[in-house]
């Protein structure tokens, strides 16, 4: 599998904990023995980086009907898809969607697909109701029938009515802004004045997440050949979105993984890492909050008079459920600090808030923060382009070292929902 992070070019100095010994330090210093740290991804894993619906508004009905279109706004990346769905009004339980995984939004060379996509659409049969001929006269709900989601075929459903392409009743059209990796996709009725003139029912959307190399739901709605769920159901019968919607925010949240972890033990007030409100020192903290890796800051580090130890925690891209740990020499009186990426971010990254002294021992998730280094300009988490997790390098930025803020990403866990950090 390829590796994401940086840190794999020099996997030499993360296949076991590294420490530094400072010759500044007394020789009549003694540790107080050894100590454990250890670091934990407690991140619930989601479906969805992002999801919502999709009507008319400002009008008398949700629908949209022939004529009409509606837009939809969403940040994805490289490797990611969007799916929806619509009911075919003028049916029995006909939907509109893409294929799963759902629309490509960039070719095979990572760029940006924008302009007509309508192609990508197509027409289904929920498998739940009888089809009758499409048209404003059809019965609703209709006769039940006990089948799966199969995709109208050569213009025909298994009745033998008979209806054009999606995409000569939709029309699809995307445009991209780089900079926040934004997309969005225009649904446009153009369904007026032909055979299968219908209107389309309010929609639901996603995006979903990534996980190491795929996604972690690639058949959001729907799988070929087998049953409707309840959810999507109720969309295709009778236009309703709210269940499927409802299934989809349970479903939707920011994750993340984080690289190998540096910790420094260290004496004095000030911590060798970071200094909040202040520009990025240059010493290497850039590489480990943009890409991963930790070897630059660590050389850094241990060229610095008042750093007794320098050590790398774990030897890759730390997952969902997953726990690394390593042994560290305590000293009385010294401080201990530590950093890992918050790797679905352009420059974020996890640390200690406040100073913890070497010796101390339990839980201290309490006192992680999660920072910005001012050095990348940010995109939506786990959903830019420029993002170490898409192979992406950030835009430069030249800000000081902020607390995230969570009025512009309030999707955001709580930094005890994503990690947990343990001494002993």
């Amino acid at each position: 599998m390829k590796k994401r992070f940086l840190y794999t070019a020099f996997a030499v100095f993360a296949l076991a904990s590294f420490t530094f010994t400072s010759c500044s330090n007394d020789d009549d210093d003694q540790p107080t023995g050894n100590a454990v740290i250890s670091i934990e991804n407690v991140t619930t894993v989601k479906d969805f980086v992002q999801s919502g619906t999709f009507q008319m508004t400002g009008t008398s009905q949700p629908e949209i009907l022939p004529g009409e279109s509606v837009s939809i706004t969403f940040n994805a990346a490289k490797g990611q898809v969007l799916m929806f769905a619509t009911m075919y009004g003028y049916s029995n339980d006909i939907f509109f969607a893409p294929e799963n995984t759902g629309i490509n939004l960039f070719n095979s060379d990572g760029v940006a697909i924008t302009g007509d996509v309508s192609s990508q659409v197509k027409l289904w049969d929920n498998g739940t109701r009888i089809n009758q001929a499409p048209g404003s006269e059809v019965t609703h709900p209709g006769t039940a029938e006990l089948g799966n989601v199969e995709m109208i075929k050569d213009n025909k459903d298994a009745q033998g009515n008979t209806y054009p392409e999606a995409s000569e009743l939709m029309k699809l059209t995307l445009a991209y802004t780089a900079a926040t990796s934004e997309f969005t996709l225009t649904i446009a009725n153009i369904s007026g004045g032909k055979v299968n003139e219908t209107p389309f029912s309010p929609g639901v959307w996603v995006v979903p997440n990534k996980l190491g190399s795929g996604l972690v739901n690639g058949k959001p709605f729907f799988a070929v050949g087998e049953r409707s769920s309840d959810e999507l159901t109720a969309l295709a019968e009778s236009g309703d979105n709210e269940a499927l919607y409802n299934w989809a925010q349970e479903r939707t949240g920011i994750i993340t993984d984080f690289s190998p972890t540096l910790v420094v033990v260290y004496s004095g007030n000030t911590n060798p890492l970071y200094q909040l409100n202040q520009k990025d020192a240059g010493i290497g903290m850039k590489d480990l909050a943009q890409a991963g890796n930790p070897n630059t800051l660590r050389n850094s580090l241990k060229a610095m008079s008042n750093v007794r130890e320098v050590y790398i925690v774990g030897n890759e891209v730390l997952q969902p459920g997953n726990k690394a740990e390593s042994t560290f020499i305590a000293w009385d009186g010294d401080n201990i600090a530590f950093a890992t990426m918050f790797g679905y971010g352009n420059d974020w990254f996890f640390a200690n808030g406040e100073t913890i002294s070497s010796v101390t021992k339990g839980d201290i998730t309490n006192k992680v923060v999660l920072l910005d280094n001012g050095t990348g300009v940010s995109q939506y988490p786990g959903a830019g382009n420029s993002q170490a997790l898409f192979d992406g390098i950030p835009a430069a930025e030249d800000k000081a070292v902020t607390a995230i803020d969570r009025t512009t990403y309030p999707a955001v866990p709580a930094v005890n929902e994503m990690i947990k950090v343990v001494l002993r």
